[in-house]
């Protein structure tokens, strides 16, 4: 798929710090992913070569650069609450073309919608170069009965006639805005300085992938719907494999002997998927709250580094990457359990196995197949593996 250079299409993603309703709702996670860095992956995706991120925020231009955007410093008096989207659009205008860049569409994009299709948003861009229409915005088909409350609190019917209401086949569909993409002509733009302009055109997308986050409720929502909606992947790019040891080595239960020695359940496979990584030069490291003999066996035989008795995963996650100088946005990290939270939160890959509790699988990239204890490590390791070989064969 050819990518549309930067005099043609320059997709901007407004996305400010100071968010009410849910704070850091920029930063916060869908599918382990940052919402700023999902709108950026579907941008390139979709073939847009120059995507730029504009905000007030430092983290949230941190993580923009790290998923391949570039930033655009938005000042404060355009981040305000007051502050308008086509405000953002303007002054980012602006901005390129103090760069020289001067593209012929403007692709705006949401953050707050995390299940942007890249191919409905290639096909709005497409229609704008191709003059078929000024400004094209996303929207779902419908056929909800719509009222509003008058001034005495009585419902009225919007969209319809209460008194006959037709089967849905008999009804002309109507279109619902999702927020997720506009594309606009960028002289039209300028001049009516709004988004809806001249011809204005519909993009037709799944009603599935219509959510937009403005509340808790519906970052929650968004979570549970990740793994259902997100593609699963066919690797995992990372320079690192982090993991728990109880419930992702072990199935989470033990034996306890009459002396009070514990052993516990182990796949053989996850030690072969262990020992490719290592031959792959990919190190691993088992991070284990627990202070016990039985996994420091277990990384012995695997010949991996241990740290036992750790409380704050995430710390000790931060501190091995400062010392082995590794990027935590190159790290994968396997859990299944709630304090393994912080360190999911952190790294670029966090992964649940299939068991994990409902609250990792939630904060979860990637949600495996298999169970702790029954080749889960295994399933993490081919995933690396594959990208590592992949990485390989292109160079």
């Amino acid at each position: 798929m050819s990518a549309f250079p930067s005099d043609r299409v320059v997709a901007v993603i407004p996305a400010r710090g100071g968010s009410k309703g849910v704070p850091g709702k920029n930063l916060a996670r869908v599918g382990g992913v940052p919402l700023v860095a999902r709108a950026v992956a579907a941008a390139l995706a979709a073939g847009v070569a120059d995507v730029r991120v504009s905000t007030d925020d430092a983290g949230i231009a941190a993580a923009a650069r790290a998923a391949g955007a570039g930033v655009i410093e938005r000042p404060a008096d355009l981040a305000g609450d007051t502050a308008s989207s086509e405000s953002a659009l303007l002054h980012a205008l602006d901005a390129l073309e103090a760069e020289g860049v001067r593209p012929e569409a403007l692709a705006f994009l949401q953050a707050t919608s995390p299940f942007l299709e890249p191919a409905a948003l290639r096909r709005a861009v497409e229609r704008v170069l191709a003059r078929d229409a000024d400004s094209v915005l996303a929207a779902f088909e419908t056929y909800a009965f719509l009222w509003r409350a008058d001034e005495r609190g009585l419902a009225v019917a919007v969209n319809h006639d209460a008194a006959a209401r037709p089967r849905r086949q008999e009804r002309e569909p109507h279109f619902q805005e999702t927020g997720a993409f506009y594309v606009l002509r960028t002289a039209g733009f300028r001049e009516h300085r709004h988004r809806f302009f001249g011809r204005t055109a519909l993009e037709v997308v799944a009603e599935s992938r219509a959510l937009e986050i403005d509340s808790s409720e519906q970052l929650g929502l968004a979570r549970g719907l990740a793994p259902l909606l997100d593609p699963r992947p066919a690797a995992v790019d990372v320079d690192a494999l982090i993991t728990d040891f109880d419930g992702v080595h072990t199935d989470d239960t033990a034996t306890v002997s009459t002396d009070g020695t514990e052993s516990v359940r182990v796949s053989r496979s996850d030690g072969l998927g262990v020992e490719r990584l290592l031959a792959a030069g990919v190190p691993v490291l088992i991070l284990s709250k627990e202070r016990n003999a039985v996994v420091a066996a277990r990384a012995a035989k695997l010949r991996v580094p241990v740290l036992h008795g750790v409380e704050d995963k995430a710390a000790a996650v931060r501190r091995w990457c400062a010392e082995t100088g590794t990027d935590p946005s190159r790290v994968a990290y396997v859990g299944n359990d709630v304090n393994d939270l912080p360190a999911l939160q952190i790294v670029g890959w966090p992964i649940a196995v299939a068991d994990a509790h409902p609250a990792v699988r939630a904060a979860a990239r990637l949600v495996l197949t298999r169970r702790g204890g029954h080749g889960a490590v295994r399933e993490a390791a081919e995933l690396v593996l594959a990208a590592t070989e992949g990485r390989n064969t292109s160079e």
